[in-house]
């Protein structure tokens, strides 16, 4: 997702779509978070075991 949230970035810096650059944020936010909890332990919308 971060990964994809700064390609976004670059291409919409480069053609001045103001769309691809406003979404490519929002992914590298959402991804940065989550990479962060995962990083931590918590576990987000992860499986569930049951033993």
């Amino acid at each position: 997702m971060i990964a994809v949230g700064v390609i976004l970035l670059i291409i919409g810096f480069l053609t001045g779509i103001s769309i691809l650059w406003t979404i490519g944020i929002i992914l590298l936010v959402v991804g940065a978070v989550l990479w962060i909890l995962g990083a931590t332990g918590h576990a987000i919308a992860g499986r569930r075991h049951y033993w």
